[in-house]
């Protein structure tokens, strides 16, 4: 293993927030991770993944080992009479990814297209957009298990999905996902029951419809190459149906539990923070729920505007967001 010490990350993660890691190696070959374990135990660094650095709020110094995942390599696995098996490296990047599926005539991701990060990330959020989530299409999933020593696989149950939600977040540290395999329906049809999808015509292609959804979120979302963000701050509240009517004109998801789902944008914005800014950190003036780094922030100044946010809601609806990206 080359160990590379006091490792810039601010380039690492797409808030663009400064960062540097104590100790840091590129992980693109999995039979080094026994070796990483025995070393961060030995060091007494804890060991931290990092893959497009799309959903981490970083502080200035890890006093840690912080792996960069860098595994690679896609390929159809097999076909079925009713789905395309692929699979991926953990390490690659999803939008590539999706694109390459697409240009393969395997149509089905285009409505998580544009969605930064990798591979390997996207189930333990279980990444979603426009009326679609990775769970949708998840067949299964090899990762290392750094407590056991050995590489085991996930199905859909293992993975126990939910909204924004898997196994993995509820027992952060101890696998490391090397490979997802997902199943892409041959029979295709477009996804267009969503806002912003719904106008689309019934005969349109899958690349049509990937293009359209990057456009949509270029219209919504800064390209983080210029205006350092994580995308979506928080989650969607899911509240009681009795809650839910109590505020008035929210945009509102029935859920099948009976419970609703509120737009935390539209509870942001309601807050008259829209466009807010405190210090070098702010909201994006398209969009509420993106807090966007203007230049030179620190996890200090997300972690202040983000609790100025949370109170503003609470204060207002009694409502709780929770935040999405992990702080390490």
């Amino acid at each position: 293993m080359d160990m590379i010490s006091d490792f810039d990350l601010t380039g690492s993660n797409t808030m663009g927030l400064k960062s540097f890691a104590r100790r840091a190696v590129i992980v693109d070959d999995p039979t080094i991770l026994p070796a990483l374990a025995r070393e961060s135990a030995a060091s007494g660094l804890p060991l931290y993944f990092l893959g497009g650095g799309s959903n981490v709020v970083l502080r200035e110094r890890l006093e840690a080992i912080v792996a960069l995942m860098r595994i690679g390599g896609r390929k159809v696995a097999r076909q079925t009479d009713t789905h395309s098996i692929v699979t991926a490296g953990a390490g690659e990047n999803w939008h590539d990814f999706v694109a390459w599926t697409i240009a393969e005539d395997m149509p089905g991701l285009e409505n998580l297209a544009g969605i930064p990060g990798t591979v390997g990330a996207a189930p333990i959020q279980n990444i979603g957009a426009y009326g679609a989530q990775l769970s949708d299409f998840f067949l299964s999933l090899e990762a290392y298990d750094l407590q056991g020593g050995v590489v085991r696989t996930f199905d859909a149950q293992d993975c126990r999905f939910g909204y924004r939600q898997s196994h993995f977040k509820t027992e952060p540290g101890r696998h490391v996902i090397l490979s997802v395999t997902l199943a892409l329906p041959r029979a295709w049809r477009p996804k267009r029951d969503y806002a912003g999808l719904d106008q689309l015509p019934e005969q349109i292609s899958a690349r049509e419809v990937l293009d359209h959804v990057v456009a949509l979120r270029a219209s919504k979302l800064p390209d983080w190459r210029v205006l350092g963000n994580a995308g979506s701050f928080f989650h969607n509240p899911v509240v009681s149906a009795e809650k839910a009517a109590e505020i008035a004109g929210a945009p509102r998801y029935p859920q099948p539990d009976g419970t609703m789902k509120l737009s935390a944008g539209w509870l942001i914005e309601q807050c008259g923070l829209k466009g807010f800014r405190l210090g070098p950190a702010g909201t994006y003036d398209r969009h509420a729920l993106v807090l966007v780094n203007h230049g030179g922030a620190t996890r200090t100044d997300i972690a202040a505007l983000a609790a100025h946010i949370r109170e503003k809601v609470r204060d207002r609806f009694d409502v709780e967001l929770v935040q999405e990206p992990i702080e390490l």
